[in-house]
């Protein structure tokens, strides 16, 4: 049976209990249950304070609140920190795999992914100025580098990833939805910890560990954790002496410490974290001459480079109960980091396109809100500020595209800085006691300026001397025909204003079922070109994205053992912020005037016996742009970038044999993905081009992962696989003949991998 087979086979026999409609007639236990380690989305957890639901189900922060997940009236799937474990999802980039109409891709293997939910994305833009369209947090403070989003995963409590624009109550950017990594707080009682050793194939050595200590209990608290993961490449270089594509080598740290003097109302949790990353580049399918002979997983590459990257921050969260019914909360934080990514773009052992991204990075941020809560309303109302810079340094070289014998490219500078102003308020209020109405508002202030930029055409051999030949910004001309003027400067400010927020109702049925209606919408602010190098002509400044966004929803539990949500969405998409590439060569950021997206999805757990239990996900997507035109052709009616039709994930967890906390627990998962382009082209040629964009899609597929674990007292003992069956994946894929090189950039993604590891809980 193939793979993508057992992928539907499997969702659709988890799906099938929905059809049972009927609803327990008795009410669901008061008592808590123990965690589950093996548990994945709207299942068993504890929150931040080590406690869980009184219906046993994931305990959320989507509202900036604490609330059940089957009673928060919004998309949103949450997965713990163990069901991360389960699930194999080492990194940002494996989300797919857990979440409905998420996609993660890359040009640079698991550095910098680009987040797709519900076919927003940012389409075929890749440079690291831009925000993501998809809003990234780490415990509620909003990361504004693209960069630190590829950020390995590691002492968490859960994940929780908000699908449709989030326009009121989360930081900056969000049209297409939230994600939010909850790392785990000292809980203010007792001493606990764990180390973990693991060794995989690829000569992969990994450890994690954690450790928590409670000075004064219940009012002083540390929790420090740290992750290591170092491999070899997982795609061969057969070039001689050749440095392997997509190799490990990370190590990161987290330190948190809590207060909470005298027990009282003041919560204090203080946070310093650091990680860096060297790993190598994602291997790239480059010119078709040396393809030949190789298999899917090698490559043919003379210069493959490092992807170095770094990310450190200080934060401070502070709570105060100001009354039972009032407390303010102050997100305070700062951040930095940079990226030094070489990446040879040929997939060749010629000096085709050899490319250096360099950025540095830093960012404020401040939250201040109210929660208010009375037994008829829920209300949340604050500030926001954030304040970021990226200064980029960029070098292309094109090998011998100047001339016969004379090798070259072009360097480029800029420095961009935003701020971004906003007040907010959103609340909950009980019509009756099972019809809530919510409303909710967002009034945003950005603003932005591009400045110190210039780029110049040179003369020289890749990582050698460079002698300028022209200016090429500022110049409004093709690119070489400007004299070299090392003293000229471009300079641009940008500002928009913008007005979101939200409306529902929701009802909540005697059986303890939550249907609801809702509207949001999104923005996205303006954006500069960071891929103007050639010319000044396409530096300019875009107009915003919005989205308008309809759905309907249902949550609930059936017969004490199923646990369901599903949803419907229709989007009014305006203005997604598109690359396009125009005789010069000049590469332009320009709005697709509209898109229209709208689909299902649905996720389900069954817990068929304690010692079986089923998990699916599906998701159907139609997302295609109204009104779009690049390289002077019409593309009204094409697929947006990263948007499969259909995606379907389903998991069981067999536990063979369970004597108290100890067992064994086997647990196979799949994910499937039907086709999706990596171009708003799709197969479609821009006359004149030399395009060849049929190249630039991935056809349906399924990734089968497979875990078992044995716990013998303190100890677990797991083995896994990923990519089971070795399916041959495209991750990514951008045009380059367009752009009048003689190949695309195709990115492969990793084969199978394997291996186990050894826990010790203390």
């Amino acid at each position: 049976m193939k793979a993508h087979t057992l992928a539907l086979l499997l969702a659709g026999t988890t799906l099938l209990p929905v059809a049972a409609h009927a609803q327990s007639a008795d009410p669901l236990p008061a008592t808590n249950p123990s965690p589950d380690p093996t548990t994945g989305p709207a299942t068993a957890t504890e929150n931040s304070d080590g406690q869980v639901s009184n219906d046993g189900d994931i305990i959320v922060t989507a509202q900036r609140r604490e609330q059940s997940i089957l009673t928060v009236p919004i998309a949103i799937s949450a997965v713990s920190g163990n069901a991360l474990a389960t699930k194999g999802i080492a990194n940002s980039a494996a989300l797919a795999s857990a979440v409905p109409n998420l996609q993660v891709s890359s040009p640079y293997g698991n550095t910098q992914p680009n987040f797709s939910l519900r076919g927003i994305s940012v389409a075929n833009e890749y440079n690291s100025n831009q925000a993501s369209p998809i809003g990234v947090y780490i415990d509620d403070i909003y990361l504004a580098s693209r960069t630190a989003h590829g950020m390995g995963l590691f002492d968490l409590d859960r994940v929780e990833v908000l699908r449709g624009p989030q326009g009121t109550l989360f930081g900056r950017n969000t049209t297409g939805g939230a994600i939010n990594f909850i790392t785990k707080a000292p809980a203010l009682s007792g001493n606990e910890g764990y180390a973990e050793a693991g060794y995989g194939n690829f000569s992969t050595y990994t450890a994690q560990a954690a450790i928590e200590t409670t000075m004064v209990e219940n009012q002083l608290a540390l929790r420090i954790s740290g992750n290591y993961a170092k491999g070899d490449g997982q795609i061969e270089n057969v070039f001689a002496g050749g440095r392997d594509g997509n190799s490990q080598n990370t190590l990161q740290g987290r330190a948190i410490l809590r207060m909470r003097p005298g027990d009282g109302p003041l919560d204090i949790k203080l946070k310093i974290y650091g990680g860096r990353d060297k790993g190598s580049q994602a291997a790239i399918h480059g010119l078709l001459p040396f393809r030949s002979g190789l298999g899917f997983f090698q490559t043919n590459e003379n210069r493959l480079g490092l992807n170095r990257t770094e990310a450190y921050g200080a934060s401070a969260t502070i709570a105060y109960e100001l009354s039972p019914a009032l407390t303010f909360t102050s997100i305070t934080s700062r951040d930095g980091g940079k990226q030094n990514l070489q990446q040879a773009a040929d997939g060749s052992p010629l000096d085709v396109l050899d490319i250096n991204w360099r950025s540095k990075f830093q960012q404020f941020s401040e939250e201040a809100r109210l929660n208010y809560s009375t037994d008829r309303m829920k209300l949340v109302a604050g500030g926001f500020y954030g304040w970021d810079r990226t200064i980029t340094d960029n070098t292309f070289n094109i090998g011998g595209a100047l001339g016969p014998g004379v090798n070259g490219g072009f360097f480029q500078h800029y420095r961009q800085v935003r701020r971004s102003y906003a007040v907010f308020a959103q609340g909950d209020y009980n019509l009756t006691p099972q019809l809530v109405l919510t409303l909710g508002a967002r009034y945003t202030w950005d603003r932005a300026r591009y400045d110190d930029g210039y780029a110049f055409l040179f003369a020289g051999d890749v990582g050698g001397a460079q002698t300028p030949l022209a200016t090429t910004v500022p110049c409004p001309g093709v690119a070489g025909t400007c004299a070299y003027n090392p003293a000229l400067r471009f300079a641009l400010p940008g500002r928009n204003n913008a007005l979101t927020g939200r409306a529902a109702l929701s009802y909540t049925t005697d059986g303890g079922v939550l249907v609801y209606a809702s509207y949001n919408r999104g923005y996205r602010s303006g954006a500069f070109n960071g891929g103007g190098y050639t010319s000044s002509a396409g530096i300019t400044y875009i107009q915003p994205e919005r989205v308008d966004a309809y759905e309907v929803g249902v949550k609930g539990r059936y017969f004490d053992m199923l646990t369901l949500s599903a949803a419907g969405f229709y989007y009014n998409y305006k203005n997604q912020q598109v690359q396009d590439t125009r005789p010069g060569p000049v590469s332009f950021l320009v709005n697709a005037p509209k898109a229209e997206v709208y689909g299902a999805e649905a996720e389900a757990r069954l817990r068929l016996s304690p010692a079986l239990t089923l998990t699916a996900a599906a998701g159907y997507l139609h997302s295609t742009y109204k009104q779009l035109t690049l390289q002077s052709t019409n593309l009204d009616g094409n697929d947006l970038p990263f948007a499969p039709r259909f995606t379907a994930q389903g998991g069981v967890d067999i536990t063979l044999f369970k004597n108290g906390t100890d067992g064994l627990t086997i647990s196979p998962s799949v994910a499937y993905f039907s086709r999706q382009y990596f171009s708003p082209f799709n197969s479609e040629n821009a006359a004149g081009t030399g395009q060849l964009n049929s190249e630039l899609q991935q056809d349906a597929y399924a990734k089968v992962n497979l875990t078992a674990a044995l716990t013998l007292d303190r100890f677990t003992f797991k083995a896994f696989a990923t990519n089971l069956f070795n399916e041959k994946i495209y991750a990514y894929g951008l045009d380059l003949r367009g752009a009048g090189f003689p190949y695309n950039f195709l990115v492969p993604s990793t084969p199978r991998t394997y291996g186990g590891s050894v826990r010790v809980a203390f």
